[in-house]
């Protein structure tokens, strides 16, 4: 466990604008940065981040944080993990009492794999660089083959897996490697009598790397020439390691790419290496796998622009075409480099400096539409049923472009090129954009549907597949009620009714009330009869009080309990925290609460010039606290009281099933109380609509 002292000195270094910067393309829009969100697939930028307040928060698909929250997130680490990954960066030593052997055995998976991985790399690259068999044969491959320098060999992690069956398998066992996650890695391979070999013996290994640096997969090439052997072999899907999800090179890659807002696309591994020992660094490649949202995702959090180079091969680039429809598709401009024929990137950087290559791809490069229609084109001849598919296929590609005047000037060139009319073409376009919105639309409506079953517990409205039908959970409700008091007597505490109530449809009383304590605990809501400012906090807590209720939510009622007992603290602000609190549920839940938008309240004021009138004015919340905080005070009562007489009425029902006349009898008291309680609270809240 980390020390508190150098937690905060961790939170006190690490600028959540920079960290979140190697990962997301940050741009200033007034005191905050907005950036695409790189959590979800979007096309507009919805991700916010707030130096002045630390914390980072997309508003479409409501993921954020303070800058710790960030790192486990988008690195998929533990809490103290991402703790020792910022102190690292700011080079803060890390204060932490040694692991016992059940706490390192309790470490999960995850880690251990991304552990294994980097014990891997050091291995293959200490066999490439210090054994006679890595040098005559891997580095003279590197070197004398393919024309690489030390230092890029160094640079991108390349290694050697030695031709012994079971060299790095063995090694790693030595030094107290988990068997299972050797084989879960894919490092290893077991075998039917339960030994295990190595996936890459004999290859000149490529480490693949996250956007950040950790080693998540390898590709092994093997050099001798066999028919029964793979040329290339890569990592399984694992835990740590998703292909759709990964570009190769783009931990490198990720610098250059903000620096010249292009990325160049490629195809494999040393097409990036050599481009980078050519001085062109902003290029990554698709590792041989047909582009998918995810690595275009990656792309896009960079860069908008992106130019794909292909070489002389046709079927291979026919091949590559539709997976490029998806850049369209997410508004990104792609224009692309046809190499001459017999060259392939690698070839070509080999064999011309830097500013030779630029010069080709300067004067050789055309925007993917009219690329794309003149390879097709080659193929129709004077076929019309070909040159009909050819109309179609240029129509959808078209289609995918989100920015309506992009679409027109693309519409006119084609039709110059196709010989068509641009009034056809336009109403194609037109139809294939209604087609793949309504495709879009019943998929929306199916994930809502699915969304609706988890929250709400119930059968969502029309058919939801199998596939996608999640469990039903179960809300329990208590089939004995606890004890209420006879008639006259004070109402009970209300709590016992909240833990009794469904988690969804109380949760969001309670959140709502302790974002005020969050946002505004320690400002003043009101001045006593003596002159005595009384806090937001202050007022909730007395309000609780008086009525005995407590939040049912454990994370709430801990964050609640914590404000109680610090807020005469000198010094203390809610916000700041919650928000460096080392509980990462706590600071979680506070960053959630801090970045909800803001809901402004509209009221009405007689307007200056008419006494007869009235104008509209848009309050912020913090302007209302005074009318807003009581309010969801009494919201929040109003509905405990409401499941109080489900309960009584659920309590009613069974006895009289059972023929309880006692129980019933003290039931309906209980019943006429609680009715009349709600008179009350109803004439008190007046014309208000409480939502329920």
């Amino acid at each position: 466990m980390i020390d508190p002292q150098t937690v905060s000195r961790i939170m006190s270094a690490a600028r959540i604008e920079e960290v979140i910067g190697e990962f997301v393309n940050l741009r200033k829009r007034g005191a905050n940065y907005i950036g695409l969100c790189p959590f979800h697939d979007e096309k507009t930028p919805s991700f916010s981040v707030s130096p002045s307040k630390g914390i980072c928060k997309c508003f479409s698909c409501g993921k954020g944080g303070n800058v710790v929250h960030f790192i486990m997130e988008h690195e998929q680490l533990s809490y103290s993990e991402a703790l020792k990954w910022l102190a690292r960066k700011y080079h803060i030593e890390v204060v932490e009492k040694e692991l016992s052997p059940e706490e390192q055995q309790r470490r999960s998976d995850r880690e251990s794999m991304f552990v294994i991985n980097e014990f891997a790399r050091d291995f293959f690259v200490d066999t490439l660089h210090n054994t006679p068999e890595g040098r005559s044969i891997g580095l003279r491959y590197f070197q004398q083959e393919r024309g690489l320098r030390d230092d890029i060999i160094r640079q991108f992690q390349l290694g050697f897996s030695p031709e012994k069956r079971d060299e790095f398998s063995l090694s790693a066992l030595r030094k107290g490697y988990s068997r299972e996650l050797l084989v879960k890695t894919g490092l290893s391979v077991q075998s039917e009598n339960g030994g295990l070999y190595d996936r890459y013996r004999e290859r000149v290994i490529f480490p693949v790397h996250t956007v950040s640096g950790k080693v998540v997969a390898f590709g092994g090439r093997i050099l001798r020439k066999s028919d029964k052997l793979a040329k290339y072999v890569n990592s399984p899907e694992s835990e740590i390691y998703s292909k759709s999800a990964e570009l190769y090179g783009l931990y490198f890659a990720k610098q250059a790419i903000v620096r010249q807002n292009r990325c160049f696309l490629v195809e494999g591994y040393l097409d990036v290496i050599s481009m980078h020992q050519a001085g062109i660094c902003n290029v990554v490649a698709s590792s041989g796998t047909s582009l998918t949202h995810g690595q275009i995702r990656l792309i896009h959090r960079f860069t908008e622009n992106v130019t794909v180079l292909y070489d002389g091969d046709a079927a291979g680039i026919k091949a590559s075409l539709r997976g490029i429809n998806l850049l369209l598709e997410e508004g990104l401009n792609i224009k692309v480099v046809l190499l001459p024929e017999g060259e392939d990137p690698d070839s070509y950087a080999q064999s011309h400096s830097s500013s030779e290559f630029m010069d080709y791809i300067r004067e050789n490069e055309t925007d993917f539409i009219r690329f794309k229609t003149a390879i097709l084109l080659k193929d129709c001849g004077n076929d019309p049923l070909s040159r009909a598919a050819l109309i179609q296929d240029i129509v959808e590609s078209i289609s995918l472009i989100p920015n309506e005047i992009i679409r027109s000037e693309y519409i006119k060139e084609c039709s110059r090129s196709l010989d068509t009319r641009e009034e056809m073409l336009l109403k194609q376009v037109g139809r294939q954009r209604a087609r793949t919105a309504e495709r879009n639309r019943q998929q929306r409506n199916l994930q809502q549907r699915y969304q609706d079953y988890r929250l709400q517990g119930g059968t969502p409205a029309g058919p939801v597949p199998e596939e996608t039908q999640p469990p039903r959970e179960e809300v329990p409700f208590p089939t004995e009620a606890p004890p209420l008091p006879d008639s006259g007597q004070e109402m009970p505490p209300a709590a016992t009714a909240v833990e009794s109530s469904p988690a969804g449809s109380m949760q969001k009383y309670e959140k709502n009330l302790l974002r005020m304590i969050v946002r505004y605990g320690e400002r003043t809501l009101f001045e006593d009869e003596n002159g005595q400012a009384v806090s937001v906090l202050e007022y909730i807590m007395e309000e609780l009080q008086i009525d005995q209720v407590t939040f049912s939510d454990p994370c709430y009622r801990k964050m609640f309990e914590e404000a109680c007992l610090h807020f005469k603290d000198t010094g203390f602000v809610a916000e700041r925290y919650f928000l460096q609190h080392q509980d990462s549920q706590i600071s979680l839940t506070a960053a959630e609460l801090v970045t909800d938008r803001y809901e402004l309240s509209k009221i009405y004021l007689p307007d200056e010039n008419d006494s007869m009138s009235f104008r509209k004015k848009v309050q912020k919340e913090e302007e209302t606290l005074g009318e807003l905080v009581p309010h969801l005070i009494e919201d929040w009562k109003y509905r405990i009281l409401k499941d109080r007489i489900k309960q009584a009425m659920e309590e009613i029902k069974q006895a009289q099933r059972n023929g309880d006349s006692q129980a019933l009898t003290r039931w309906m008291t209980v019943y006429r109380d609680l009715r009349e309680t709600e008179k009350i609270f109803a004439k008190a809240l007046g014309e208000r609509i409480i939502s329920l």
